[in-house]
């Protein structure tokens, strides 16, 4: 049962992954100064590292029973 409620986080976790590492790829291939390539590289490695906790965190909600955040009000 749990494993159901695991699948959609995951699922939407490696779209949103893959949509990260595509923009990554063509900030890798354009002509820009070097300090705008490197904030369009920054930003998009570090929401794939949140993104990454986040799925975790919730992973850890479902598999402990915390069906909500709600709970914690």
């Amino acid at each position: 049962m749990k494993l159901k409620k695991i699948i959609a986080p995951v699922i939407i976790t490696i779209l949103l992954l893959v949509y990260l590492a595509t923009y990554l790829w063509g900030w890798s291939h354009i002509t820009a100064p070097s300090w705008l390539r490197a904030i369009g590289l920054i930003i998009p490695v570090c929401l794939m590292g949140v993104s990454i906790y986040v799925l975790l965190e919730r992973i850890k909600e479902i598999r402990s029973g915390e069906e909500d955040d709600l709970g914690k009000y």
